[in-house]
């Protein structure tokens, strides 16, 4: 297994002096930025380039969501791809046609962790060195995968708190080392490669979809998938999904060119992109039919029932697409939608954060701060006066000051339906209590959250 460690900070690893300026420039400078460089041929080759090398993912129809927007809805399983995601196919179609420089310096990647596991998968396929630098924020189960994937060929680099971090450094190592640099989605053959998944959804499909739904994150798959289909099946729509929190793509659309985002939340980790790519950009200006958003909540809720209803472990960018099914992507009735579900590594510890933020979502979670009066009984009448018979407390936290009347507590209440607010509301109000309900926007929801 790789060995996996903390980047010290200033320098780059793998290499000596250079400035982060300099780095840039000269990383870039030996990468194919041209958008144009990607077209359908471009994709044709990449997936005749990966047979028999990644895995041809089922195609599945989904009853749940068909019902939910009357038509026809299938699931493009790419988080059961041999990395658990669909980004193995951007990597190794660019690392393959790099072979005998990659030889001789190695490979240098950034990752949020799937793209890690894709560039991982292909050091040790092809019998290549690599460092790979992923952020603080990466779960640990995806640390853990890449490590087990790539080997002792891969060293796992923790870098920064989020991916634009981590992209710096593998850009001033590679530049200083000479290393060859794999975007995560940024290049004409990553995106080619992500396209793939194109040519195998209309080949198991037996036709083009009316639809296909993908998520965004710096937008090499949305790129990919919308410049094939564009060129061989151009009435079929392509719809980008991003997080709300993270919506890099629309800013640089609404912008005319990628921009960087002020504030970037990255709980969706596999799609939390600052700035969207330069290649993407146009690509996906010119071929995706639209970019929506969807609430991390309702990420979460996605990625809920497809767990209880569908038995799929999905991560939250692997859920993003389906999550936007009903609500942002509202498919004619009747027509045929492909869903890509683009990955499944998935942090078990995180699933209670994801029933919390999915709770707050769907409003049946909701906080207060309470003053209690420092009386005997404070307690039994809040239980008795305000609560109702299906809500329950699942938060209490008091504090007793002694040289005080009423001592605050924070109390977590969670309802039988989003419809139990407004009476819980009310009673509150007409209680002798003193109640203010945190609201999600409220910093002080940071701490309960």
């Amino acid at each position: 297994m790789g060995p996996v460690r903390e980047a010290a900070r200033g320098g780059p690893v793998g290499g000596s002096g250079g400035t982060l300026a300099g780095a840039r420039a000269g990383a870039r400078a030996g990468q194919r930025v041209d958008a144009r460089a990607v077209d359908a041929g471009a994709v044709d080759e990449a997936a005749a380039r990966l047979a028999g090398v990644v895995r041809r993912t089922p195609l599945e129809p989904s009853e749940r969501l068909g019902d939910l927007v009357g038509g026809e809805v299938h699931l493009k399983r790419e988080d059961l791809q041999a990395v658990r995601s669909y980004k193995l196919r951007g990597a190794y179609n660019l690392v393959v046609q790099e072979r005998s420089r990659a030889a001789q310096a190695g490979v240098v990647a950034a990752s949020a962790g799937n793209h890690a596991q894709g560039v991982a998968f292909a050091c040790r396929a092809l019998g290549l060195r690599g460092r790979i630098y992923v952020p603080g924020t990466t779960p640990r189960q995806k640390r853990e995968r890449i490590a087990a994937v790539g080997g002792p060929l891969v060293e796992t680099v923790v870098v920064g708190e989020t991916y634009d971090e981590a992209q710096e450094r593998a850009l001033l190592d590679a530049a200083t080392s000479g290393a060859l640099m794999v975007p995560a989605f940024d290049d004409p053959r990553t995106v080619a490669g992500q396209g793939t998944v194109a040519v195998e959804l209309v080949d198991q499909l037996g036709r083009a979809p009316d639809l296909v739904v993908v998520p965004v994150g710096g937008g090499g798959l949305a790129a990919g998938v919308a410049t094939w289909l564009a060129e061989r099946h151009p009435s079929t729509r392509v719809v980008g999904v991003e997080p709300a929190g993270a919506a890099s793509m629309a800013a640089a659309l609404e912008a005319g060119a990628p921009v960087p985002l002020a504030a970037l939340d990255g709980f969706v980790d596999g799609a939390a992109v600052r700035t969207a790519g330069s290649v993407t950009y146009p690509l996906v200006r010119d071929h995706v039919d639209a970019v929506v958003s969807v609430d991390e909540g309702r990420v979460c809720s996605e990625m809920l029932r497809l767990y209880q209803s569908d038995g799929i472990i999905a991560e939250p960018a692997g859920a993003l697409a389906a999550a936007a099914l009903g609500d942002a992507v509202r498919p004619e009735p009747g027509t045929t939608t492909v869903v890509v579900l683009s990955g499944g590594n998935n942090d078990v510890s995180r699933y209670a954060e994801i029933v919390e933020r999915s709770l707050v979502h769907e409003g049946l979670k909701h906080y207060f701060l309470v003053e209690f009066p420092q009386e005997p009984g404070a307690l039994r009448r809040f239980l008795d006066e305000v609560l109702g018979p299906d809500d329950d407390i699942t938060l209490f936290e008091y504090t007793k000051r002694n040289n005080r009347e009423f001592g605050p507590a924070l109390v977590g209440v969670e309802l039988a339906t989003a419809a139990d607010l407004d009476p819980l509301l009310r009673r509150m109000g007409s209680s002798p209590l003193t109640a203010r309900r945190i609201e999600p926007d409220d910093p002080l929801f940071r701490f309960v959250l």
